[in-house]
């Protein structure tokens, strides 16, 4: 039996995004359970889909002692501040030094958080850790798949394994993978040989979906390589709106066969690099998306609109109105968007009482470009506390708190519906929307604030998917981008324009 320290820290940067990550976003976890300090992150994490979660049951059945240290994550957004990095990240190693000597640690990273501080987020991060345990601990980790791998990282840490799936249904088994590696490093007494490869075009995160074409195939290629050559390897295709030089794509693998674990990685590179004309997706116009929808959406079989460019989980606040708009000047029938996240229009609802009909200026207020609040009288249908638990195969296990809901019928338009959160999550799970009345698949158009989570939930029963360009922080063409940081040579999206610096 080992003693294991178990901690993590989440958080996907958007650079470009309007709103920093400051304690509080981490307090309230956006979806996530808020921070947890020491032996109370195992019960904040358990039974959800969490790395962290499976990694702990992983560990656990392997009959090791378990120390926590830290677990926070909170919602897409710009940098996290100087503050809420140092506080959470000086928590964990206050605490990781506090049980020392431990065996072995285990963490849960994203790998493409930055701070006000630090480009690196988790490379600063593994570089206390290392410092704190010093060269000969196994360290391991589990990394989101829309990952930013660094050099930094690869040197500090022993092994790292990220999802395969995106929807990210896979998280803890991604942790219960990487925990499995930690037991092998601590059997075996020696880490595992490692190789990794970055790439030189970045592409959109609609298209990275692993349901679809490259994506699907590529994770299937991966599978087989591992089988091949004795390795575990990792296909990470990146955030591409963090405005660092290593953003980017990335292939890494671990085993016992230096060797054998190198041509593993070169092999997957290679198919990475020959697929990059295939991650190019169709983008559709607001009302373009939405007067498709109106001739093919049926109850039952819905269409579904992705509003990309205002992601949640990608930095957006989920408060843009161009879909919005567009559903309600088509006069749209069967609709429903959400989640229009507007803390202050459900508090206004919730005053106003269910059956109440009133003014409302809904969302607008990132400000950004091209977008404004949508004003119009709306009807409030139906209300609601924001406490419940999801159950679809991403979110699966999360409770979530979103504080007031609200249920609006536009008066303009009355076919037109809007859900209102006042905290900022993305629409990926069905019980975002049966909290206030809603089954979805009795609509005909269903207009989800998310890029790709959606699908896990979603997609089985929609007629098809429109991925739609309105207007929000986070762009799915990277090369649209204000880059300054960024390496020269990179190709801002597949087979597109090279930055230059």
């Amino acid at each position: 039996m080992a003693r294991i320290a178990i901690g993590g820290f989440q958080h996907e940067t958007n650079t470009f995004a309007p709103s920093a990550a400051d304690y509080a976003a981490f307090e309230a976890g956006g979806g996530w359970p808020g921070v947890q300090y020491g032996e109370p992150l195992f019960a904040a994490v358990a039974g959800a889909n969490i790395p962290a979660a499976g990694a702990i049951d992983a560990l656990r059945a392997a009959g090791h002692q378990l120390v926590g240290t830290a677990w926070a994550a909170a919602s897409p957004s710009a940098a996290v501040t100087s503050q809420a990095y140092e506080r959470i990240a000086g928590e964990m190693l206050k605490r990781l030094k506090d049980a020392l000597p431990v065996d072995g640690v285990y963490l849960d990273l994203h790998g493409a958080m930055v701070s006000e501080r630090f480009d690196d987020g988790e490379g600063e991060l593994l570089r206390r850790v290392r410092e704190a345990v010093g060269p000969r601990v196994p360290v391991a980790a589990s990394l989101d798949l829309h990952c930013n791998f660094t050099r930094a990282m690869f040197e500090r840490a022993d092994a790292f394994v990220a999802y395969r799936t995106y929807p990210h249904v896979d998280m803890a088994e991604t942790g219960a993978r990487a925990a499995q590696l930690l037991d092998r490093m601590l059997r075996d007494g020696a880490p595992p040989a490692g190789a990794w490869r970055g790439f030189d075009y970045l592409t959109g995160i609609p298209s990275q979906c692993s349901f679809i074409e490259p994506c699907k195939g590529l994770y299937a290629d991966l599978a087989a390589l591992e089988r091949k050559h004795d390795a575990v390897l990792s296909f990470t295709p990146g955030f591409p709106m963090a405005d660092f030089a290593e953003c980017g794509m990335a292939v890494l693998g671990y085993g016992k066969e230096g060797k054998a674990v190198e041509r593993a990685v070169e092999a997957l590179r290679g198919l990475v690099a020959d697929a990059e004309k295939n991650f190019a997706l169709e983008l559709h116009l607001p009302d373009d998306a939405v007067a498709r929808a109106r001739q093919r959406g049926e109850a039952g079989k819905p269409v579904v609109l992705a509003d990309t460019q205002d992601n949640p989980g990608a930095g957006g606040n989920g408060d843009t109105t161009g879909l919005l708009a567009a559903l309600v000047r088509q006069r749209a029938e069967g609709a429903v968007l959400g989640l229009l996240i507007d803390k202050e229009s459900a508090a206004k609802a919730h005053a106003a009482g269910q059956g109440a009909t009133l003014a409302f200026a809904l969302g607008g207020k990132s400000r950004v470009l091209g977008d404004a609040p949508f004003e119009g009288e709306f009807t409030v249908e139906k209300l609601g506390d924001g406490k419940f638990t999801c159950t679809g195969p991403m979110f699966k296990g999360f409770r979530m708190t979103l504080g007031n809901m609200a249920l609006l019928r536009s008066k303009a338009a009355p076919g037109v519906r809007v859900v209102i959160a006042s905290r900022k999550v993305q629409a990926a799970d069905q019980e975002m929307f049966r909290h206030v009345g809603i089954e979805p698949k009795m609509e005909k158009i269903l207009a989800l604030k998310s890029s790709v989570h959606f699908r896990a939930d979603f997609e089985p029963m929609a007629k098809e998917v429109l991925v739609v360009k309105a207007p929000g922080p986070a762009l799915a063409d990277p090369s649209e981008f204000k880059w300054t940081k960024l390496r020269k040579g990179v190709r801002l999206r597949p087979l597109g324009p090279v930055y230059a610096g």
